[in-house]
């Protein structure tokens, strides 16, 4: 770094103080900030220097940048990336898919995430703060990211409880879905019937764990398990919570890195299984044709925007305890290459484990349909010259049932759907898409039954489960108590046991026996259109209100070289632009697909894809608008004049000790310039500049002069703000 920059003078200048310029027009009369000056006394500005100084130096800050890291990485990545992108790879054309997920990776993930992560690390606040420092009128933005953060921490912290639940099983064998439990009728022991025509996966999951109701209109009452697992499941987070960064920070070291050793651990495992080259090159093989189909790049918009935590303020919260100086350009690309990294290596597992799981079910469905025909040969339904010579049924392999199957099919074509034989193709079990609980809790627990030390295996799995879910969980909480400590100041032991508690009372809706159902609404509503419109209003606030030069400027000051300009046409024009295009397309399938979800009906032992019913919709439109109101509502307040002016602060840093002039009579120009060092032209909105006053060994327009008793007389003129010249 240049030794002339303004962060290398800041690094060599020592005592800083911030002291806030609404904060201390705070307890005065309502002034015309246009036209008229605040004179403070000595003793005034020397109290209100001190408090400053003093909330700046209790503000947390990250041990290392080490730890900065894997915080932001272990927030953004989660259990989506574990199972949303391997699915949506499987649905999309395999790796084909990768294509407009990069592509959408470059245009829209790593400039927004740069963009959170900028004005974090420049206004050192949380959401709130941030777009209250940006854009007052659009300060409703913060409030917003704190409830869909509260929405999404409700349900997301079930799954970790479920995982809890997994996780304890695990420890015998052996493994309890392993096999079908028995049912005594009389002196007959027949097989659970609802296991019987599923699986034994299948049922431990909807059956032992869930104990799920036919719909979610039938409540059945809380599940006793699951409530305790819940319990547990916040108990771990407010702990992991409790102290803020000084404990979540060190939670991080091992919530982020144990997963990448689990996740490396059964991709040598799985590619040592027999088929799982089958898995990883169908995974592998593109279908070129999938690229030119909309919904696929609406998906992997929507998976980029997700991956990467935007628009809950997680990201902004981290960043904001950050030093000025750091280098988050490079942060924001590091992050986003590791957690796009992230789920190649998680879906490169699952399609191994999913391979040889394909092979087994292949290998069962040979041996089923082989009996069948054995015994049509035996009733000679079928003639014996049917069968090729080559095939043995004592040892009986994929491909000779294929040319059985294929002859068969020939000869008997009239009366051959009446023999009801399957083909059994593998690539028919590789094409069954499973995503979310589907694939962890049923697909992968029902592979990890044929391991060998398959509870081992299951251990380390769910384990690695609770840990992505705890480190995103910690993401989303701190967006929820970073703004609020900020804007509040409320002790953070306080609020997070509070929100932890209330979080738990509101969450037993999810753990009755139709939670499951609510899950997934809360999944697939509460978060996708709100959080869509928050960054694009995130956005718009940074490229077009506060203006994308003066951010730039900003950002040259505070890292002391200028970001590419890639970033600059990315927030003005293109990225706005996708966000758009997302919006609209999530608004039409929303408006022509109806809202539904996966009933499982026990008699039937199988999934029905059924509507919500209408208090149900009430409740899904009610999350949305709820996620959202802030927005308008606060604009209208502001609209209006109901808000006081000061939540839109400009902070100004000096050097301690240091006497300066008394400039109340100073015309409102000359102040302006005094305070900013710029023509009044050139004064930037509220975004905090933090520069320091030098000492007279340091040269420095500001530098005006002074006795050296440490007392100040300092005049004040709030900067005109983007509310203030409109």
């Amino acid at each position: 770094m240049p030794k002339s920059s303004k962060v290398s003078q800041r690094e060599h200048s020592n005592q800083h103080v911030t002291e806030s310029v609404a904060d201390l027009l705070a307890h005065e009369e309502p002034i015309d900030h246009k036209a008229s000056a605040l004179n403070v006394s000595g003793e005034e500005s020397r109290a209100k220097e001190l408090e400053d100084t003093s909330e700046l130096e209790d503000r947390p800050a990250w041990n290392s940048k080490l730890q900065y890291i894997l915080a932001q990485i272990g927030y953004s990545v989660g259990l989506g990336n574990v199972w949303r992108f391997p699915y949506l790879c499987q649905k999309n054309g395999g790796g084909a898919y990768m294509v407009p997920y990069l592509i959408l990776l470059i245009l829209i993930g790593i400039p927004l995430f740069f963009l959170e992560l900028a004005v974090g690390q420049r206004i050192r606040r949380g959401s709130i703060g941030v777009w209250n420092y940006i854009c007052p009128r659009l300060g409703g933005i913060g409030y917003a990211s704190c409830l869909v953060c509260f929405f999404v921490g409700l349900y997301y912290n079930v799954i970790i409880g479920w995982s809890i639940f997994y996780f304890f099983q695990s420890f015998q064998y052996p493994l309890p879905w392993s096999e079908c439990p028995s049912v005594k009728n009389g002196s007959v022991i027949l097989v659970e019937a609802e296991c019987d025509k599923s699986s034994a996966t299948t049922y431990f999951w909807y059956r032992e764990t869930l104990d799920i109701s036919n719909s979610i209109s039938e409540g059945g009452g809380l599940n006793w398990k699951m409530t305790i697992c819940l319990f547990s499941a916040w108990c771990i987070v407010g702990m992991a919570m409790i102290k803020g960064i000084q404990s979540s920070g060190k939670v991080m070291y091992f919530s982020s890195l144990f997963p990448y050793v689990v996740l490396i651990c059964f991709l040598v495992r799985g590619l040592l299984l027999r088929g799982s080259v089958d898995g990883i090159l169908h995974m592998l093989t593109p279908k070129v044709e999938k690229m030119l189909d909309p919904q696929v790049w609406r998906e992997a918009a929507t998976q980029v925007f997700f991956a990467l935590g935007l628009g809950f303020g997680g990201v902004i919260a981290f960043s904001s305890y950050n030093k000025q100086d750091n280098n988050c350009q490079f942060d924001a690309a590091l992050v986003s290459i590791i957690n796009f990294f992230t789920s190649v290596l998680a879906t490169l597992v699952v399609f191994a484990v999913l391979g040889f799981k394909a092979n087994m079910m292949n290998e069962k469905c040979v041996v089923l349909n082989a009996e069948k025909i054995l015994g049509y040969l035996n009733s000679g339904i079928l003639s014996h010259f049917l069968i090729p010579q080559h095939v043995n049924f004592s040892h009986l392999t994929t491909a000779d049932y294929a040319d059985m199957y294929e002859v068969i099919k020939k000869v008997k074509e009239d009366g051959f759907q009446d023999l009801h034989l399957d083909a059994c193709l593998l690539e028919d079990e590789l094409d069954q898409a499973v995503q979310g609980t589907g694939l962890a809790f049923i697909a992968f627990t029902e592979a990890m039954t044929h391991f060998p030390a398959s509870p081992f295996w299951s251990v380390m799995f769910f384990f690695m489960l609770i840990n992505l879910g705890l480190g995103s969980m910690i993401g989303t909480m701190s967006g929820i108590t970073t703004p609020l400590i900020d804007t509040f100041k409320v002790r953070k032991e306080v609020l997070t046991v509070s929100c932890c508690i209330l979080a738990f009372l509101l969450g037993l809706i999810f753990v009755q026996r139709s939670g499951n159902y609510f899950v997934n609404m809360f999944d697939d509503y509460s978060a996708t259109l709100p959080l869509t419109i928050v960054v694009i209003l995130e956005n718009i606030a940074v490229a077009w209100v506060y203006g994308t030069k003066k951010f730039m400027q900003e950002l040259t000051e505070m890292l002391g070289f200028r970001p590419y300009s890639y970033y600059f046409y990315t927030w003005k024009y293109v990225s706005p632009i996708f966000m758009a295009i997302l919006l609209l397309a999530s608004v039409i399938q929303l408006a022509f697909s109806p809202p539904g979800y996966s009933a499982w009906i026990r008699q039937l032992a199988e999934e029905q894809y059924l509507l919500y019913p209408p208090w149900a919709l009430s409740l899904l439109i009610c999350l949305i608008i709820l996620a959202i109101l802030p927005v308008p509502l606060v604009f209208i307040l502001w609209q209006f004049q109901l808000i006081p002016d000061g939540s839109n602060r400009l902070s100004v840093s000096y050097k301690k000790g240091r006497m300066m002039k008394d400039i109340s009579n100073l015309e409102d120009n000359d102040e302006t310039r005094f305070i900013l060092s710029k023509v009044p032209s050139e004064t930037p909105s509220p975004m905090p500049t933090h520069r320091s006053y030098l000492g007279p060994e340091n040269a420095s327009p500001l530098d005006l002069g002074g006795a050296s008793n440490g007392r100040y007389g300092s005049g004040y003129l709030m900067a005109t703000t983007p509310e203030s010249e409109s």
